[in-house]
């Protein structure tokens, strides 16, 4: 069934209990929105690391039983614009709530409530659509007052969970929660498929981790990457990749001596995307310098970012 398949059957007809909706995951940064959306799925749909603001793009990942298929849509994180990039991940997150049927409004316990999460709150207050607050890294804190964190909720939550995205603690509680409130409705989206982004996106997504991984505060959110070969064969896959940084001094840390640190990106991404797509997967990198491309109209509709 091909890279997006799910261990579920293939099935012919749909019930009239079907069930099927979109549900938005929100919160503010480094809460665990993409480590929960990939427990939930049981693989790997959106890029994660220890920094805050890795995801960028509204990221679909299908959760399909022979009784429902549900949606989840993995939002960039909540916060205050300070560059022409940043307010339109912003404008991505407003838009991600539009026509969704379930709102999950992520947090940690060991920091709730944060100014973000305190702003996160108030526009769901002025949502019409059903709202689950979700606790994470009950890991981290098992011994938590949940009552004392649910005082801070308001009246728009409808329930809340804690869980551990990371151990899958209390997960099949939450999903029955959610199956809960999706409408009966036929399936959006093809029974066998995982996501509905192209390949081309997950390998950018994956070499753009793999900075994340290596790299410190200032390479990571000065870096774009751009695909400018995909090409698939019977039996490998061959990618020519760009990153983008805004200064020459972060293409001479990038690069590393002797090319070292880009190696480490390439192996990266290699190890990760045959993973994924079953597949040998050969990367080639390229670095150039587009100064300031946060702030360029034209830089960041190559990117996906539209106004």
């Amino acid at each position: 069934m091909g890279w997006f398949s799910t261990p579920f059957l293939f099935y012919m007809s749909i019930s009239a209990n079907f069930k099927s909706g979109f549900v938005a995951i929100i919160g503010k940064p480094n809460t665990g929105k993409s480590t929960l959306m990939n427990c939930i799925l049981g693989e790997k749909i959106s890029i994660t690391s220890p920094k805050p603001q890795t995801t960028r793009y509204a990221i679909k990942g299908i959760w399909n039983t022979p009784e429902h298929q549900i949606v989840f849509v993995d939002t960039p994180g909540y916060l205050k614009p300070r560059y022409e990039l940043q307010e339109r991940m912003l404008k991505i997150w407003h838009n991600s709530l539009e026509d969704v049927d379930l709102v999950l409004f992520l947090t940690q316990v060991d920091s709730f409530p944060t100014e973000y999460d305190k702003e996160v709150l108030h526009h769901l207050q002025y949502l019409k659509n059903p709202q689950l607050a979700v606790f994470n890294k009950l890991d981290l804190n098992p011994e938590v007052n949940r009552e004392d964190m649910k005082q801070y909720l308001p009246d728009s939550i409808n329930k809340a969970f804690f869980v551990s995205a990371k151990t899958g603690e209390n997960i099949p509680e939450l999903m029955e929660a959610i199956t809960y409130y999706m409408p009966y409705h036929e399936p959006y989206y093809e029974e066998d498929m995982l996501s509905d982004l192209p390949m081309r996106f997950f390998a950018k997504e994956i070499i753009r981790e793999a900075i994340f991984h290596y790299f410190q505060e200032e390479i990571p959110y000065s870096s774009a990457v751009l695909i400018e070969r995909f090409q698939e064969l019977p039996d490998k896959v061959i990618i020519n990749a760009v990153i983008w940084l805004e200064r020459k001094s972060q293409k001479l840390i990038l690069i590393g001596k002797n090319g070292s640190a880009l190696q480490k990106i390439r192996e990266y991404a290699e190890v990760e995307l045959s993973r994924f797509m079953q597949l040998p997967v050969y990367v080639h990198l390229f670095v150039k310098i587009n100064p300031k491309w946060r702030k360029k109209d034209d830089a960041l509709r190559e990117l996906g970012f539209m106004p």
